[in-house]
């Protein structure tokens, strides 16, 4: 899979998934497309989203976004969905596919990186990833500490 430009602005970022890139390390990235229901829709717009605990699975030839947070609309009545209920991704039946394929791989899961709204619609931008070792995720905080001291002395000369 050919890695696309995701040129989002920040502007219309909605969530961001800081922890990911620490817990695993992302190979290829895919947007896709988000069903939502009206009060959902209202609920990203108001930033009222947590990509934490999230992942994507392959069932059936669908991907369903599953774990992910977004909080009840404030001024929503019965027509209120439960907050983690899994949402149904749009990918085109090539791209699932692939990611079907690649999740076979022992090992590999689908998270999401970021959520955003694009032409007025909401986009997740998942990863394919491979989970760290806990030794990986100290040589990348020994490695950031070393730059940050590097930078430093550089700064005063």
């Amino acid at each position: 899979m050919a890695k696309k430009s995701h040129q989002e602005n920040n502007d219309n970022l909605i969530a961001q998934n800081k922890k990911a890139r620490h817990d695993y390390f992302v190979t290829d990235t895919v947007e896709a497309g988000l069903v939502l229901t009206g009060t959902e829709i209202k609920s990203v717009r108001a930033h009222r989203v947590n990509l934490k605990d999230g992942f994507a699975q392959v069932r059936n030839g669908e991907v369903w976004l599953m774990n992910v947070h977004i909080s009840e609309y404030d001024n929503g009545t019965y027509f209120n969905q439960n907050p983690l209920r899994n949402r149904k991704l749009l990918l085109h039946k090539k791209e699932i596919n692939k990611l079907g394929g690649a999740l076979q791989n022992k090992g590999v899961t689908l998270i999401p990186l970021k959520m955003y709204i694009k032409r007025g619609y909401a986009k997740v931008l998942l990863g394919l990833a491979k989970g760290k070792h806990q030794y990986d995720k100290r040589e990348a905080i020994k490695r950031r500490e070393q730059n940050r001291e590097i930078e430093r002395v550089m700064k005063h000369y």
